[in-house]
């Protein structure tokens, strides 16, 4: 027989089919392997940016509050600085009076 009979083209195809199939079944198990840690990364990267996202509206609330009290607090400082307010406190919280002026007291009922 000579190299190019049709006895050993079968038997070399039947031998190069077997290969190319282990071939693709490797093939396609190492790209399922591939997707499904893909997918493992994704799902689990999902999850960890939701955690996150919550995490950070919680801190954007406290921040907002936080703002809004030094807002008042700045407003208060700048109040300060005024004599009329401080005399108006003065007033209020300590019974303290400029001289020659009389307290105006409303009379308190039930006692």
């Amino acid at each position: 027989m000579n190299r190019f009979s049709a006895e050993e083209k079968s038997s070399n195809n039947k031998g190069l089919a077997a290969g190319a199939k282990r071939r693709r079944f490797i093939w396609a198990v190492m790209v399922t392997v591939f997707f499904g840690w893909a997918g493992y990364i994704f799902f689990a990267q999902s999850a960890a940016i939701a955690d996150k996202s919550e995490q950070l509206a919680k801190k954007q609330a406290s921040s907002e509050g936080v703002t809004a009290s030094l807002n008042q607090l700045k407003y208060e400082v700048s109040r300060l600085n005024d004599d009329e307010y401080i005399g108006q406190l003065a007033r209020k919280w300590y019974n303290m009076y400029p001289l020659g002026e009389q307290p105006i007291r409303p009379e308190q009922s039930g006692q």
